[in-house]
């Protein structure tokens, strides 16, 4: 009886509702995503990145967004017929947009882990990564494992609602943690001597020493950890994870996934093109 009287409640409140709408009121603005038949009407594919995570994703001197992840999303959207919109913003806030509907999927260094996917769908890995530091201090580039470096006197830096802040809180509860909202101010941090280290994924920890060549920067020489990369999707789309997960089988099976990975990771040709 009860579930009766919610149920009923439920038809009253959204009549009332509905009534609304048509008698002036502004319309609820529909979200830009809903699924795969949203994608091709509109003829758009939104993408979520941050923009600050090179090679797999970066800002050129021009402001486009480059890099391996950038190349995989133009060739999903080609391959659905549809126009690329790469949707640059802070990597705290790629889940969130992509929950809301504002984007359809996020491509942008992302750890596929337990605790994400039970909230939105993945596809992957494209990439493996890991774990490593970036640090001007010869003593903490050495360091073969966390203790060398938990301990109250180190300062370390990581991204805000990364699995790097994950990794600092949980494995190296000891240090000083300053969170930073991209990799730019947080290597930033590191070049100024504001934090003894970066704790970041091996790719960007890498690229940032030979970014910065006069800086003196070290990163370890094997990854701490083993991350894999994937893209979000959203979980009520299965058509769409189908596609997303068909689209990759053939790449890696083609070898242009390869292909890719070796663009950016072995010719550094495209550092000049950052700020």
């Amino acid at each position: 009886m009860k579930r009766i009287v919610v149920f009923v409640t439920l038809l009253f409140v959204l009549s009332i509702f509905g009534a609304c709408v048509h008698t002036g009121e502004p319309p609820v603005k529909a979200p830009v995503s809903a699924g795969i038949e949203a994608i091709l009407k509109r003829g758009e594919l939104v993408v979520g990145t941050a923009g600050t995570m090179p090679p797999l994703n970066m800002t050129t001197k021009s402001g486009q967004v480059i890099g391996l992840e950038p190349d995989l999303a133009l060739m999903m959207a080609s391959a659905m017929g549809v126009k690329l919109r790469l949707a640059a913003m802070p990597f705290v806030e790629l889940l969130s947009a992509l929950e809301r509907g504002d984007v359809d999927m996020v491509m942008s260094d992302m750890t596929i882990t337990p605790k994400r996917n039970l909230e939105v769908a993945f596809v992957g890995p494209y990439f493996i990564s890991g774990k490593s530091i970036l640090t001007k201090k010869n003593t903490i580039a050495a360091a073969t494992n966390t203790e060398d470096i938990n301990t109250p006197q180190t300062s370390l830096t990581a991204l805000k609602g990364s699995t790097s802040q994950i990794f600092v809180e949980k494995l190296l509860p000891k240090a000083q943690l300053v969170l930073a909202l991209d990799y730019d101010a947080a290597v930033a941090l590191v070049i100024d001597g504001k934090v003894d280290a970066m704790v970041a994924d091996y790719p960007i920890c890498l690229i940032s020493v030979l970014r910065y060549p006069e800086e003196g920067l070290a990163s370890l020489v094997k990854p701490l950890t083993f991350e894999p990369i994937g893209v979000a999707l959203p979980g009520n789309d299965p058509l769409l994870l189908n596609w997303v997960q068909n689209f990759f089988g053939m790449l890696e099976g083609s070898g242009e996934l390869e292909a890719l990975r070796a663009k950016w990771f072995t010719d550094g040709s495209w550092l000049k093109e950052l700020p």
